[in-house]
């Protein structure tokens, strides 16, 4: 059998054996990683919505320096850089409501935070700490309760809510274990008491080393994939060992979602596929070669995006038009908690936006946030939305 028919019949098999799939071989997007795709130019702004949010720097209190752990519908979660244990609450509009910090050693309170979501509706905050499970807190920081955690799942920085009453949380994906079969990508744990309603595994052919001498594509890569990206009613799941992105159903059935050719077990040194953004027309993609240029400490990268009304594969840049000359933005989705409201988001220097304003260099709705800003002012953060 020829190997590109063998490659196929592999994906069919999946397709069929996964359960209550519905997709047919038609709907598959296959992605060679060795390819050499056109090019296509996006404006942002044609597809998607982008909202602009000042964080209140009127109070000492509230000046931070803008990591965004955390956004609802009404009020968005802030954290500093450093590990200082503090947690910033805004409301939408980024008017300063709160600080709260349970930072310490006792059974009620937070190491560090390495991962946290929000769950607006009842009014809590579920907080991962080093070595300390899921803590639980309200909105005022008061302590509600501690969530076991499972001594053999090695967590990530992904903690979503997966339904009301359950959160999804992801494995840390950069895992050497070469005579592994199957891999534990993540679990659905309950909100309330930490039981594990779901085990989420993919099998593999074997695991794929991650490392490089120095870490360099270990740290690239844990800042860049994620193990989940929610998309309408379902989870779109990437496990680098594997040849396919998979879809999680809401039965917990999965689906091949995308496709990769050649397979990662099959060249050398790997080229590793993920997605990063999902819109109703594209599917944004990178890849990302396990080597490094150690002269230029570059490491090969390509952004790829499939057009599902085109049903083609393309390289892609996309610009932000806000700008006087339009310029390119990069998915890098270090923020965790996406939904299906906002699917990027990118921090803004209020420094940076006044220079650049001052250049004549900014437009539109940025240049009217700029104009209002000082050196010393909170960052600007960068909602971009699904448009509806």
């Amino acid at each position: 059998m020829k190997k590109a028919d063998f490659i196929w019949t592999i994906i069919l098999l999946l397709m069929t054996g996964c359960g209550g799939n519905k997709q047919s071989a038609d709907d598959l997007v296959v992605v060679d990683v060795t390819k050499n795709y056109p090019e296509k130019e996006l404006m942002l702004q044609d597809f998607m919505d982008v909202e602009y949010i000042v964080l209140d720097s009127s109070d000492d209190e509230f000046l931070c320096q803008g990591e965004v752990l955390d956004v609802g519908k009404e009020i968005m979660l802030v954290r500093n850089q450093i590990s200082d244990g503090n947690i910033f609450i805004f409301d939408r509009n980024g008017k300063g409501l709160r600080k709260i910090n349970r930072r310490g050693q006792g059974p009620e309170e937070y190491t560090s935070i390495t991962g946290l979501t929000l769950d607006e509706d009842r009014g809590e905050i579920f907080v991962k700490s080093f070595r300390k499970g899921i803590i639980v807190y309200d909105l005022f920081g008061n302590y509600l309760r501690n969530l076991p955690v499972r001594e053999d799942f090695l967590y990530s920085s992904e903690l979503q809510n997966y339904d009301r009453e359950h959160l999804i949380c992801g494995e840390y994906l950069l895992r050497v274990d070469e005579n592994s079969k199957e891999t534990q990508s993540g679990i659905i744990i309950s909100k309330k008491d930490g039981s594990i309603m779901n085990d989420i595994r993919v099998h593999i052919e074997k695991a794929v080393n991650t490392r490089v001498n120095d870490g360099m594509i270990e740290v690239l890569l844990s800042s860049m994939v994620k193990s989940f990206i929610p998309y309408h009613d379902r989870w779109i799941l990437t496990e680098l060992s594997s040849d396919t992105i998979f879809s999680l159903l809401p039965d917990y059935s999965m689906t091949p979602f995308i496709a990769r050719t050649p397979s990662i077990h099959s060249i050398n040194p790997e080229i590793f596929l993920f997605p990063v953004l999902l819109t109703d027309r594209y599917y944004f993609m990178e890849t990302l070669k396990r080597e490094v240029e150690y002269t230029t400490r570059i490491i090969p990268r390509r952004k790829l995006i499939y057009d599902r009304q085109e049903k083609t594969i393309y390289r892609y840049t996309v610009y932000n038009s806000d700008y006087a000359i339009p310029k390119p933005i990069e998915f890098i989705l270090r923020f965790s908690n996406m939904s299906n409201e906002i699917a990027y988001l990118q921090k803004l220097e209020a420094y940076e936006l006044i220079e650049l304003n001052e250049k004549g260099e900014l437009k539109g709705k940025l240049k009217e946030v700029a104009a209002n800003l000082d050196e010393d002012s909170n960052p600007v953060i960068m909602l971009v939305k699904h448009k509806r």
